[in-house]
């Protein structure tokens, strides 16, 4: 089976995380950090790190990926 990082974030990424999930090995998702969201700035997480929560996945989130050591 083919391992596989997911790279992703906005809403429609779910979908394909999903199916990748059912049909191959995902083992890790990499996603924008969370965001400030609303009049009261709570934070919250990007469509993709549910999904990949729900699925006990690693989830990295780096500012940056260049020259990101979290990712290495």
């Amino acid at each position: 089976m083919t391992k596989i990082i997911f790279m992703g974030t906005p809403d429609f990424s779910t979908t394909v995380l999903e199916m990748l999930i059912a049909e191959h090995d995902v083992i890790a998702v990499v996603t924008q950090p969370d965001r400030p969201v609303g009049r009261k700035r709570v934070m919250t997480p990007p469509p993709v790190k549910k999904v990949a929560m729900k699925h006990d996945l690693p989830v990295y989130q780096p500012e940056k990926l260049s020259g990101s050591e979290e990712l290495e």
